[in-house]
């Protein structure tokens, strides 16, 4: 959009509003065709009105679109809308939820520094940190998620990130966010939270203390299993050296995966409701199933961590896990006897998902890796969607009945 239109009432005015309505109508900045909905703008390119214009936009000194690795208007206004939803200053739109873990690490982290990461991440992320970012000279130690003595104490003078997903996939552990904070913050390190299995529906962690939130946009941010896609929000003097490392490595999110993702964030807050209504029903029915040895759901009075979860988080979550009697090949025979239930490793959608952590997600981690993740052979995750609990319930019956 130039300088020179001003779309005056024809933007919405957002001063005070609360969550839904930004949800719904952050980061929309209408062009002179006066849309009522969110436009596309399928563009690799820009013009320019002269040479000066033109060498002003690169440079920096005025504002404006220049190419679409690292400026879009559809995928700004999923950046905008995020950041207010997050409570951050900016938000940074990649092309996947590893490539927002890739760009933050990439842009804040040089060789000789010092990451401690939760023993309870995705096994993607474990598998970055171990083979990728170590190659290139940072450090990597992995700490329990829990623990926050054993955060403070293993925070070195080199240690600039501090990097935890709450909760935890697949098992649902949390950690205290503000107190992890206070100890990054005392020894000069900042606080990283992946925010994928709450989103800022349940969860802002920048409203806690944490310096910077990722997400793998993939997941409920869509909601539906469509696309994929990234971000990563926090203060824009961190987003810019962000922006700097997508300006030229270019994990760059699509206009059009932003365009399904700004759809998504209209009923994020509806349908986060929803799953977690449906995950505290299955996991209260699962807890009392014979077969089953335990249950991980933060909303369970039996998880550890239950009251920290009410007190920072408005809802529990999706994603509710167990364990089965028979180890891997009782898991196994449990899901393959499922007929409603979508067998896959992905999660958010609307669709109920269910897969074996120890052979998908965390397969590629070492029996050793897993077993420090707590990720057992007789584990099952289940992402709970939106469809009737009642036929969910009778679905896991018949894994049941084939332990």
């Amino acid at each position: 959009m130039t300088q020179e239109w001003d779309a005056g009432r024809l933007d919405s005015d957002l001063e005070g509003v609360a969550f839904d309505t930004l949800a719904v109508r952050a980061g929309q900045h209408r062009t002179p065709e006066g849309e009522h909905s969110d436009p596309l703008f399928f563009t690799s390119s820009y013009v320019f009105r002269t040479a000066a214009d033109a060498a002003a936009r690169f440079a920096g000194e005025v504002p404006g679109n220049v190419y679409s690795r690292y400026t879009n208007p559809t995928v700004r206004a999923f950046e905008e809308r995020i950041a207010a939803l997050e409570g951050a200053e900016q938000a940074v739109a990649t092309s996947t939820g590893m490539s927002a873990i890739l760009s933050t690490v990439m842009a804040l982290c040089s060789a000789g520094d010092h990451v401690l990461v939760s023993q309870s991440v995705f096994g993607s992320t474990i598998s970055l940190f171990e083979k990728y970012f170590k190659r290139f000279g940072v450090q990597v130690d992995y700490v329990p998620l829990t623990d926050l003595a054993g955060w403070d104490q293993a925070i070195k003078a080199n240690t600039k990130l501090l990097f935890v997903e709450s909760p935890s996939n697949p098992l649902a552990e949390l950690v205290d966010i503000a107190a992890l904070a206070e100890i990054a913050h005392a020894k000069g390190a900042q606080l990283v939270v992946d925010n994928c299995f709450s989103t800022p529906a349940l969860q802002q962690p920048l409203k806690l203390g944490a310096d910077i939130v990722v997400h793998s946009a993939t997941k409920f941010i869509d909601g539906q299993g469509r696309c994929m896609g990234g971000v990563v929000a926090g203060r824009s003097e961190q987003m810019k050296e962000v922006v700097g490392f997508l300006r030229t490595a270019g994990p760059s999110l699509s206009p059009f995966n932003a365009w399904i993702f700004l759809k998504g964030l209209e009923t994020l807050n509806l349908r986060m409701r929803a799953h977690c209504a449906n995950a505290q029903a299955l996991a209260e029915w699962l807890e009392q199933q014979d077969g089953i040895d335990k249950v991980h759901y933060a909303g369970l009075h039996s998880h550890p961590q239950h009251e920290l979860a009410k007190q920072q988080m408005s809802g529990f979550g999706a994603v509710v896990s167990f364990e089965v009697k028979g180890g891997k090949e009782g898991a196994w025979r449990f899901i393959d006897a499922t007929r409603l239930i979508s067998i896959t490793a992905n999660l958010g959608d609307s669709k109920t998902t269910i897969t074996h952590p120890g052979t998908t997600s965390h397969g590629r981690l070492s029996p050793q890796e897993r077993e420090a993740a707590g990720i057992r052979d007789s584990l099952i995750r289940v992402a709970v969607g939106l469809e009737d609990v009642a036929d969910l319930k009778a679905d896991l019956a018949r894994g049941l009945a084939a332990l």
